[in-house]
């Protein structure tokens, strides 16, 4: 029985699966390819450094002050410029700083949702997103997904009956799939929203961890192409390219929504840390990013490459898989009727932990599927732990 003291929304929330593993990732010996979390040894220290000395002699007072529900100004017309970089052709005053992307969704969903709103999701999709519109208490639906994305088609159907809201993806190198939405997708996702009044969320953590020489069309760009601009919120995060406990996260809003989105991120936290803004936006004046994300894409593409490989040479028989073009992330699948949940004690047994698959599914979980994460093991400990999986067989 749930507690009657809570609020309906809060008792009904779970616990995420991947927090819930992270305690088994720090025994003892145990190789963990569950966490998805920035390798550290990425994290830009000597260029950090600078930014924080820099903004301790020179711009003290507004690191340490009050600031702006909207985000620190400089830090605003510089993630504008980045997303430029990106095809997301907007202005800095169209730019809203966030403590990281999952606040940029949960102010969306407050915004945006009333209770038993629809909101369509992939099958499988990112775990926080179902925890954020699990508490807005909206009616999650899903819709399959395959090697090119959400499949929009059978999205198709689904508007023809039901009245949408929102529609929630990971359209580049999604969490958990690795997948990308092809460009004709993109296109035809952007007209169903104009034709059927819904919004589009396009949650971009990890565009820019591309393994090719191939940039996709952003959601936002194809919008600004199809004439219906106010059609796609757009999000993104630092997180995976700079630093994850910096929490610098960013919302593109049409102004229909942030004069309200505003108003909601003021009584949650008033504003973003004053620090954190004041250190990335003296950082992205240094110009460093662009050899760190050099560096970030050489570094995942080798991890990611070892861990595809070792599983093509040890389990070949057993699993399938496509090899991500970017992104953390490595989604597999069992080829025959098989429960990883229940597998995992016996990986646990033998040293190596993984994200079993159903964690990632609203509804009717495919039990065959489970998550890899290359991000923070080593190549030699990557061969080590598909051993180990091969082994628990």
């Amino acid at each position: 029985m749930p507690d009657q003291r809570l609020a309906a929304r809060a008792s009904g929330l779970k616990t995420s699966a991947v927090r819930e593993l992270l305690k088994h990732s720090k025994l003892p010996g145990v190789i963990s390819l569950g966490g998805g979390i920035p390798a550290p040894e990425l994290f830009d220290k000597e260029g950090l450094e600078l930014a924080v000395s820099q903004v301790m002699s020179g711009n003290f007072n507004d690191a340490f002050q009050y600031g702006l529900s909207e985000g620190y100004p400089a830090l605003r017309q510089s993630i504008s410029q980045l997303c430029h970089e990106r095809g997301v052709n907007c202005d800095a005053g169209d730019v809203y700083i966030t403590s990281g992307s999952q606040q940029s969704l949960d102010i969306v969903a407050r915004t945006l949702l009333d209770p038993d709103d629809v909101v369509i999701v992939e099958r499988p999709t990112y775990l926080a997103a179902l925890q954020v519109f699990q508490l807005a208490q909206a009616n999650i639906i899903s819709v399959d997904s395959d090697d090119n994305g959400l499949i929009v088609d059978q999205l198709a159907e689904v508007v023809k009956t039901t009245k949408v809201k929102v529609v929630y993806l990971v359209p580049t190198f999604g969490n958990p799939g690795g997948t990308v939405l092809s460009e004709e997708r993109r296109s035809k996702l952007v007209a169903l929203a104009e034709q059927h009044d819904f919004i589009i969320i396009e949650d971009d953590p990890y565009g820019e961890i591309n393994f090719t020489e191939h940039r996709w069309t952003t959601l936002y760009q194809h919008a600004i192409n199809q004439g219906c601009r106010e059609r796609v919120i757009y999000t993104s995060t630092l997180s995976k390219i700079l630093a994850p406990g910096m929490r610098i996260g960013w919302l593109v809003i049409p102004e229909w929504l942030a004069s309200k989105a505003i108003v909601i991120k003021q009584a949650t936290d008033l504003h973003s840390t004053s620090l954190a803004q004041a250190i990335t936006a003296q950082y992205l004046t240094l110009n460093r990013l662009p050899e760190q994300l050099t560096q970030i894409r050489d570094f995942y593409r080798k991890k990611c490459d070892v861990l595809a490989n070792a599983l093509e040479t040890h389990l070949a028989d057993h699993i399938e898989f496509s090899r991500p073009k970017g992104g953390m992330f490595l989604w597999a699948r069992f080829r025959y009727d098989f429960d990883t949940t229940a597998w995992l004690k016996k990986t646990l047994e033998n040293g190596v932990v993984f994200v079993p698959g159903e964690a990632f599914f609203n509804d009717n979980p495919d039990k065959r599927t489970l998550r890899l994460s290359y991000s923070t093991v080593s190549e030699a400990d990557l061969v080590t732990a598909v051993e180990r999986l091969a082994r628990s067989l």
